[in-house]
């Protein structure tokens, strides 16, 4: 596999290396679900029928597999018949393992579904001391999930995908405002909900680090939903089953735009900008600077090429939904704040295939929306 240019691989370098062997299902016999699993610039990685709960949550140090580290944290044999217990934490085996080519590394990001069900799932590799990361070019191991769910009990299975892979060949983020702005005004990258192209110069607001700031839209009938901890199970396996307010409260509007958040309960929202990921960049939610708020935006950072774009390249951008948890209690936050950044960078190759070609539960989505498992 030879790349013609550097960034992120994009969905046909990504079936190059699994018809090479660098990423190879366990068992083997997997190989046409392998392919399946890839998107526009990522790879789902799925849940093998290998599951411990533990009582810590732990790194390797170098040169140690996660198989020899987990005994520090005295792993005990789960069963997928037994839904996963809030704030436990569990480690799964994943069904793939990789090889990567000399030059490729990979981060991992918790899926859509992931986040908005507030599942917390990172990836673990073998000698890796960072989660969600493979960034040693090269590496070769197996890969595993710590999986806990932080609001409602969560029924998974073997084959469910909670995190996905990106690879890359090359750091191609943008570091600075000048391939912003070119890539801005280039692609339309930011609109109103109105559909209005927000011209580069009329942005209030930026950091200069090669990001867009998006800001918080309190201005719906409902502006968002509210979970506080329960004990009721979501089977991930269940598409349009579950009514919402069986586990999130809607948050009505309130006159003075605000909201006030309580430490401990999980919230939806969604951004006032919709945006637009073109088919050649990729994309990722970035925290702002901790000093706007002590709180956790967005689970699941990762927009894939084409996002907002629509089939033929006609939709105004899509607001992304943000997954927020605040860390102190009382927070308000208002309408038109600051609520998280947009950091894009460019692809290999532009992917043969782009989000929402295949079908998505979230390509037309408006407002805050819950994930694919309950009823609109």
């Amino acid at each position: 596999m030879m790349a013609k240019h550097f960034g992120a691989l994009p969905y046909q370098m990504i079936r190059e290396m699994i018809e090479g062997g660098f990423i190879g299902p366990y068992p083997p016999i997997l190989f046409d679900q392998s392919l399946s699993q890839v998107q526009p610039a990522s790879f789902d990685l799925t849940l093998s029928e290998e599951i411990y709960r533990v009582r810590s949550v732990f790194l390797p140090r170098p040169t140690e597999s996660i198989r020899k580290a987990m005994q520090i944290v005295c792993p005990e044999k789960h069963s997928f018949d037994s839904p996963l217990d809030v704030d436990a934490t569990y480690l799964v085996r994943l069904s793939e393992m990789v090889a990567l080519p000399q030059e490729v590394y990979g981060y991992a990001n918790a899926k859509s579904s992931s986040g908005r069900n507030d599942i917390h799932a990172r990836m673990l590799a073998d000698g890796i001391t960072r989660f969600d990361s493979i960034g040693e070019k090269g590496y070769r191991g197996s890969l595993w999930a710590l999986v806990t769910p932080r609001s409602f009990r969560v029924k998974l299975n073997p084959g469910d995908s909670l995190i996905q892979m990106r690879f890359f060949n090359r750091d191609t983020r943008f570091d600075g405002d000048d391939e912003l702005e070119i890539a801005y005004q280039k692609h339309k990258l930011l609109f109103t909900p109105e559909g209005e192209f927000i011209d580069y110069s009329r942005l209030q607001m930026r950091d200069h680090d090669g990001t867009l700031i998006l800001t918080l839209n309190l201005d719906f009938d409902v502006v968002g939903f509210r979970c506080e901890k329960s004990q009721e199970v979501l089977d991930f396996s269940k598409r349009a089953f579950y009514k919402p307010e069986d586990f999130f409260q809607p948050i009505p509007r309130q006159k003075n735009g605000s909201v006030i958040l309580r430490r401990g309960d999980f919230y939806i929202f969604t951004t006032k900008e919709f945006f637009r990921v073109p088919s050649e960049l990729a994309a990722e939610v970035v925290p702002v600077d901790i000093r706007a708020g002590d709180y956790r935006v967005h689970y699941a950072g990762y927009f894939d090429p084409g996002w907002g774009l629509g089939f033929d390249g006609s939709l105004n951008g899509a607001p992304a939904v943000l997954e927020i948890r605040p860390f102190e209690d009382n927070l308000v936050i208002r309408d038109g704040q600051p609520i998280c950044k947009i950091k894009f960078e460019r692809m290999a190759e532009i992917p043969e295939m782009v989000y929402g070609q295949t079908g998505s539960h979230y390509l037309h989505q408006r407002g805050p929306r819950l994930s694919k498992h309950f009823k609109t």
